[in-house]
């Protein structure tokens, strides 16, 4: 623990706008569905953003943690690109599987199994629907986006790439897409190389792109909005500009899919990873889109059931994608759960979802920018909905620490990229990210407990 917890709990004496900023219920709100949805083009739709978003305040009531005060304040959660909060309806969903469908797919014949089996496939068909994918097959149940990389490593990587090939990465990623083709490369005898950014804007220096597509790379795997920086990247651009020269493309979508619209017959990536959890969904969660072309080639990753065609003493077959890459028994409720989540993110409308989430990490970005010794990495402008910042007198998790004594949830640290951080020459930020059943008034509470925080902290 750092020296901030030698002093007296901030929460204490808290600024009085601290404590009352915002009148929210103190107890959860009770269960219901209802999403409003915005008014149809043309409908007289007001010009103030914040009129714009008025719409999504009737989502918070859907959001049980929310409801809640955290050491006597209104809980702010700003933690979202770690992990966002779950709707009842996703909730509900997972208790109803648990509570009435419960049994193992694709494994029997009997109503309950045919019930979950059902259940199951569906949210596969959902999710396709849901990144436009062409077909189910498409779509590969994961853990996680992690979960999703790896795959695509030990199975298309170790049949495709090869002793002096490259790997093709960005200086932004995430360490899921690093450590995975760390890994490969080494196996394999391969080589990374990485596509820079240009400083503390956090841009990718496109300007040098086409020079590191060339042979030996066999695969260029980059991020869609980067977790630290709010970095949005031209996916469909990259992609297809590594498509023109026979690279192969994965997309990690961790911090996109669930704040606009994604499309992966747009983008026109061979592999997509996202996680459910940073959707809505329930964590343990996550799905590889592939092209079904490059799914039927790839060998399976892990072996069990479910995954085979036939198996003898001394050789298998396998079972047709996306089958082949799921052995075992999968996360049934957690793919159910996840089918809630899409239906409540379209009822909702991601357009608008990613309209808002843009303009609270804008108007984040320009209020912290008043105040004085902060530094703020990423861009100022077109920027994704969340926003890394630092104090050089004070340690991010200090600040973090008494942060949450105000009720605000941030996250402090090198947001698992070490390598990012190392090249801007620092140790760790704060980080607050936003999602749709945040709100302007939540910001400019954060930013008034953050001067407070900062006043305890220089004892003042």
């Amino acid at each position: 623990m750092h020296s901030s917890t030698s002093h007296q709990n901030p929460a204490s004496q808290p600024g009085e706008d601290c404590q009352t900023w915002l009148d929210l219920p103190e107890t959860p709100a009770k269960p219901k569905d209802k999403v409003h949805l915005p008014m149809a083009p043309g409908a007289g739709q007001p010009a103030e953003p914040t009129d714009r978003f008025a719409v999504l305040e009737s989502v918070r009531s859907d959001f049980p943690v929310l409801g809640q005060a955290v050491n006597g304040n209104p809980l702010i959660y700003f933690d979202n690109a770690a992990t966002t909060q779950k709707p009842f309806s996703v909730i509900r969903a997972i208790e109803r599987y648990y509570s009435k469908d419960n049994a193992n797919v694709h494994r029997g014949i009997h109503e309950l199994s045919n019930r979950a089996s059902a259940a199951y496939e569906a949210a596969r068909a959902r999710a396709a629907q849901f990144l436009n994918a062409r077909s189910p097959s498409e779509i590969v149940f994961t853990r996680s986006t992690t979960e999703a990389i790896n795959l695509v490593a030990q199975s298309w990587g170790m049949a495709n790439i090869g002793a002096g090939d490259a790997i093709l990465l960005t200086e932004m990623e995430h360490h899921s897409n690093i450590v995975p083709w760390q890994l490969l490369a080494k196996r394999v005898g391969a080589r990374l190389v990485y596509l820079p950014v240009t400083g503390m804007n956090g841009l990718l220096d496109l300007s040098q792109l086409d020079d590191l597509l060339v042979p030996p790379v066999k695969l260029f795997a980059f991020t869609h909005v980067s977790n630290t920086l709010g970095t949005i990247n031209p996916v469909a651009d990259l992609c297809a500009r590594a498509g023109k020269r026979g690279i192969t493309t994965l997309v990690d979508a961790a911090q996109s899919a669930g704040h606009m619209p994604v499309d992966v017959r747009e983008i026109g990536c061979d592999f997509l990873a996202c996680s459910g959890h940073k959707l809505c969904g329930p964590t343990g969660t996550g799905l590889l889109y592939g092209r079904q072309e490059l799914l039927e080639t790839m060998p399976p990753w892990q072996a069990g059931g479910d995954m085979i065609s036939s198996v003898d003493f001394f050789e298998s077959s396998w079972n047709v994608v996306p089958h082949k890459f799921e052995a075992g028994t999968p996360h049934i409720a957690g793919a159910i759960g996840l089918h809630a989540a899409f239906d409540y993110l379209d009822r909702v409308d991601r357009t608008l979802i990613f309209e808002h989430d843009r303009f609270l990490g804008e108007l984040a970005y320009e209020r912290l920018s008043g105040i004085s010794g902060i530094k703020i990495i990423g861009p100022p402008k077109g920027r994704a909905g969340l926003v890394s910042f630092l104090f050089d007198d004070v340690h991010a998790h200090d600040l973090v620490t008494i942060m949450d004594r105000f009720g605000v949830a941030l996250r402090g640290g090198h947001h698992c990229n070490q390598p990012l951080m190392r090249k801007l020459g620092l140790i760790s930020t704060v980080r607050a990210s936003f999602y749709f059943y945040n709100t302007a008034a939540e910001v400019e509470r954060f930013i008034d407990c953050l001067k407070e925080s900062l006043k305890f902290l220089s004892g003042a």
